[in-house]
């Protein structure tokens, strides 16, 4: 049964997969066509066609392998200088630039001459090749308002799901108190699983991470602790807090691997509860996330050591390690498989896919070919050209040639290759594992 649920996860992230590039090219789609651009093709996938039908100008179809897809237009660069389309050449940079050229007037047809892409202003372009990625963005703001205010998200609370016996250093790896140990404050103040702080010396408490930064600042302080207990009563209790070595936490909340500080220590587990989040609470996790993810997409070079040594050497891999679509698959099956409660399962596939598609608009607006955001940025440089022409009153320079970047081009496609085939070892041999 669990391989039945395992299966299961897998396929359902495959098909959010599919729907989340099927989205992304939509927009390309969508925009081309309202700006007079004819689309031969619409296809989610790459390699053998499975399946197509033509609908009008354009063959929509599925490809076998669901890593991608793409849409084809017309004349996505001008012609060379001489206006020729194509022409060959020795040199092998040269080369690529006439390739690339003549693919994209392949399928061109009579009456095409007005339907190019690269004939339509720049601000045109500019919002064909946004689309794309501004659909991924769409859909992971949708994904997470979903998550965040409908599903809800787990959370820790000021309700206490149990108490340490004694106290215990998060450098003794173990929670079985020593002959001898000391009892923890919250033992020997009285307090129980169960309890609801209220207030903690004197602070109104709304919120557990509230009452660990009020525990953490608190070493050596005799405090009172106000709880309603489980029958609804309230009581107040004295409580010294003890000074313990504790793990160090970052800016949300989460433990710092192999950091520890000295602060503060009650001796209580708090008990989790669901949250549904309002929009500005919502707004300001979109925020944050946002932020971690240009930090994710930053920090990638750096992450490349640590994915050879687990493909090679079997080391383990880091929770914060870069994930493929197939680690993303395997995690899905994972966490399908687990005894969960289906909201958790439901919140964590959304929350997967709104992620990922919020990656997937930051990786394609960088500003490198062949991305969206290479396209991009030609298209805003031939504006600022011709710009700077007209104020001048000098000679129109015409369109900016992006296919003579296709050296750069297949450089960067190379290394993306290289490096999404790393993640995908990894993910096969070594995958991350959900703690």
């Amino acid at each position: 049964m669990d391989k039945l649920m395992w299966v299961l996860g897998v396929l359902i992230f495959v098909v959010g997969l599919l729907f989340s590039i099927a989205w992304h090219e939509l927009g390309h789609l969508s925009t081309a066509k309202l700006f007079g651009i004819r689309v031969p093709q619409y296809m989610v996938g790459f390699g053998r066609t499975v399946w197509s039908t033509r609908r009008g100008e354009t063959e929509y179809g599925l490809k076998a392998i669901p890593f991608g897809g793409y849409i084809r237009m017309i004349g996505m660069f001008p012609p060379g200088a001489d206006g020729r389309i194509t022409k060959r050449s020795s040199s092998p940079w040269r080369s690529m630039i006439e390739d690339a050229r003549a693919a994209s007037y392949e399928e061109l047809q009579p009456g095409d001459e007005t339907r190019l892409f690269y004939t339509r202003k720049p601000w045109k372009r500019v919002i064909v090749m946004f689309a794309g990625p501004g659909m991924n963005l769409v859909l992971a703001i949708g994904l997470f308002l979903t998550l965040f205010m409908g599903i809800g998200v787990t959370r820790s609370t000021p309700t206490i799901q149990s108490v340490s016996e004694c106290v215990v250093p998060v450098s003794a790896q173990t929670d079985t108190c020593q002959p001898g140990a000391e009892k923890s404050p919250a033992n020997a103040a009285g307090l129980r699983a169960g309890d609801t702080v209220l207030a903690f010396d004197g602070v109104k408490i709304h919120d557990y991470d509230q009452l660990q930064a009020l525990i953490r600042d608190s070493a050596g302080k005799h405090v009172d602790v106000e709880v309603r207990h489980r029958d609804g009563s309230t009581q107040t209790l004295a409580a010294d807090i003890k000074t313990n070595t504790l793990a160090a936490l970052d800016g949300d909340g989460y433990p710092i691997k192999g950091r520890t500080v000295t602060a503060g220590f009650l001796g209580i587990t708090p008990a989790t509860g669901v949250h549904h989040m309002s929009v500005g609470e919502s707004a300001d996790e979109m925020a944050k996330m946002a932020e971690h993810g240009v930090e994710s997409l930053a920090q990638l070079p750096g992450k490349i050591p640590g994915l050879w040594h687990a493909v090679v050497d079997g080391a383990p891999r880091e929770q914060d390690s870069p994930v493929g679509m197939v680690g993303a698959a395997r995690l899905g099956g994972d966490v399908f498989a687990m005894d969960l409660p289906a909201t958790q399962q439901l919140a964590f596939f959304v929350q997967m896919l709104a992620y990922m598609n919020f990656m997937l608009f930051l990786f394609n607006m960088l500003p490198l070919l062949p991305l969206d955001g290479g396209h991009i940025a030609g298209a805003l440089w031939e504006s600022v050209r011709r710009t700077a022409a007209k104020v001048l009153r000098r000679p129109d320079p015409g369109p900016f040639d992006v296919a003579r970047l296709m050296p750069l081009a297949y450089v960067v496609a190379g290394i993306f290759v290289c490096f999404t085939g790393l993640v995908m070892a990894a993910d096969i041999v070594n995958p991350v594992r959900i703690n």
